[in-house]
């Protein structure tokens, strides 16, 4: 398969898992076309060990993870949630009674609470998370991406999903 190929396979997987992992618009981007650079770069080198989703999904998992750790470096965070609010950057919903706008406001509250937390778990809880819930990936699919044992993935989602219950949920006292 020549780049062009992968590109047009694989671009809106590479950007939407990407903008799950940063929250904006501008720096998913940015992630896309890193991740795309070093498809090209490596796409001679690549030995065909894993499929060719699995080799994409690592290489931008990676990148996202390299970008928030530069992004933090250099104390550029001002905003992980723009995604919510904005210029050109809110979040659409499909439901025609979220349209409301205490709804709207209902909703982005509470998932910038949620990803304030996701954003917080360990990277490989994080990954874990992003890959199973919102990218619909299997265990397997995820064991593969991540180059773990499925019952390392397993341990990993349950540790995710109970520090999020813990941090996350309210409790009854409250």
């Amino acid at each position: 398969m020549n780049f062009e190929d992968l590109y047009h396979q694989y671009k809106n997987l590479v950007y939407n898992l990407s903008l799950q992992y940063v929250q904006n618009i501008e720096d998913a981007e940015e992630i896309t076309q890193d991740v795309f650079l070093s498809v090209h770069n490596g796409l001679d080198a690549f030995m065909h060990k894993a499929s060719t989703s699995t080799w994409i999904y690592r290489i931008t998992i990676n990148k996202c993870l390299d970008f928030q750790k530069a992004k933090q470096r250099k104390k550029r965070i001002t905003n992980l949630f723009s995604i919510f609010g904005g210029k050109g950057n809110a979040l659409q919903f499909d439901h025609p009674d979220w349209n409301h706008p205490g709804i709207l406001l209902e909703h982005k509250s509470a998932l910038e609470n949620l990803f304030k937390h996701i954003n917080q778990l360990p990277h490989n809880q994080k990954t874990v998370l992003i890959l199973s819930k919102i990218e619909q990936k299997s265990q397997v699919e995820i064991a593969d991406i991540m180059n773990l044992s499925t019952k390392a993935v397993e341990s990993l989602m349950q540790r995710a999903k109970k520090n999020l219950k813990e941090n996350y949920l309210p409790t009854k006292d409250t």
